[in-house]
């Protein structure tokens, strides 16, 4: 039996553990990523998108959506639509209507459509490559910047979206109150040769095995790293 693992059925699970440090040991850090690497050797955003600037519009788009709306709602926008040109052709009615079923599709299309011109006037219409042009475009935040930085350029920035918050406290990695926060704790604990693949991990185990509601403990490979008490049983009660 798992450590820590009880008997019953997983049910929603609040994490009461008492304050962690804002550290974990080198070793462990190294122990958790080189798990989650080897379980997903080449992670990648489960956003649709073509090129640059489709990836960010998908990343705006995405803000308080799912990938998988957001990749419904974008699959025929983005036959249509691939650079900021063409996105202003369509214009905000139109590209309004390809977008209504993502929450807050009106200020999103807003936002796409301004940051469209904006590329065009100020970049030439390609996505800038460093942070403060891509933070001073229309909608786009520390968070969008640093997925487009790092999916779209290779750079190893790390977003912190609420999988990763996640993540992040039950595993002990952070005690951050906000998505900054978090992200200076983390990215001094990253082992140099997960930098850039650090985001991907720790979004895709928070979306499929660190759940919000009910953490699948009992198939994570990186549980007994883990500072999160108590941990849940499989189905069935077996551990």
């Amino acid at each position: 039996m798992r450590q820590g693992c009880s008997m019953t059925a997983p049910r929603p699970i609040r994490d009461k553990s008492p304050v962690r440090p804002r550290r974990i040991p080198r070793a462990r850090a190294q122990a958790i990523f080189d798990t989650l690497g080897e379980a997903n050797p080449e992670p990648q955003t489960e956003l649709a998108f073509v090129n640059p600037y489709t990836l960010l519009v998908a990343v705006v788009l995405s803000a308080q959506a799912t990938d998988v709306g957001v990749n419904k709602a974008t699959k025929r926008l983005f036959e249509e639509v691939q650079d900021p040109a063409a996105m202003l052709a369509l214009g905000v009615d139109g590209l309004k209507a390809h977008i209504r079923t993502i929450g807050l599709f009106n200020a999103k299309a807003e936002n796409v459509i301004r940051l469209s011109a904006q590329l065009l006037e100020r970049h030439g219409g390609e996505v800038p490559r460093d942070r403060e042009s891509l933070e001073a475009l229309p909608g786009v935040g520390r968070k969008t910047a640093n997925v487009v930085l790092n999916e779209a350029f290779g750079e190893p920035t790390l977003a912190v979206d609420t999988h990763v918050f996640r993540v992040a406290h039950r595993v002990g990695f952070s005690r951050g109150k906000t998505p900054d926060a978090v992200e200076q704790d983390l990215l001094p604990q990253v082992p140099q040769q997960w930098a850039r693949a650090a985001h991907h991990l720790l979004i895709l185990h928070g979306r499929y095995v660190c759940k919000a509601r009910t953490p699948e403990c009992w198939r994570c490979a990186i549980a007994p790293h883990c500072g999160f008490k108590p941990k849940s049983a499989a189905p069935g009660g077996k551990c």
